[in-house]
């Protein structure tokens, strides 16, 4: 699946223009600010500015759902033995479509749409997003290779007032 040549122009100029710009921050690569964000693919979403912060605070790790799954897991052990990781914020939201969607429904959507079956792969879509939060939360705070004293905390994100709700447990 070779790309056409052109089929990344947009992303080039797009580049061409950012670094014309570029300021070397001289940024480490550490969160500056010692949080992750576990949160969804969805573009409406800007973890740095939706908590206030700029690059270099925060480490940010996405996936389809904000699942914490074992490859977050994975991430998050290195992200707070080696890039300064103290706190993590898992952050689903609002209007999902991993959660407006059941696991039928977008195999079918995908067959219906692009001639696809998927159905040999779980997408892990959401009935209950508070339960999958809880579920996840549980996971970070019981992982044995992840330090006693990492601060652990859920919100859902308003994709359509920019607010937080925390999440009570």
């Amino acid at each position: 699946m070779a790309a056409d040549k052109d089929a990344f122009a947009d992303v080039l100029a797009g580049n061409a223009s950012y670094a014309n710009s570029f300021v070397d921050a001289g940024l480490s690569g550490v969160a500056g600010q010692g949080l992750a964000i576990i949160t969804c693919i969805d573009s409406r979403i800007n973890p740095l500015a939706v908590v206030g912060m700029k690059a270099g605070d925060v480490k940010i790790i996405r996936n389809a759902g904000a699942h914490v799954t074992d490859d977050v897991l994975r991430t998050l052990v290195l992200a707070t033995y080696l890039l300064n990781v103290n706190r993590v914020l898992v952050m689903p939201h609002t209007d999902c479509r991993m959660a407006n969607n059941s696991e039928a429904e977008i195999h079918a959507n995908i067959m219906d749409r692009h001639g696809v079956d998927t159905r040999s792969m779980e997408f892990n879509t959401i009935d209950d997003q508070a339960k999958v939060l809880e579920i996840g939360l549980t996971r970070i705070e019981s992982f044995p290779l992840l330090p006693d004293d990492l601060q652990v905390a859920g919100a859902l994100y308003d994709v359509h007032t920019g607010r937080l709700e925390m999440f009570a447990r």
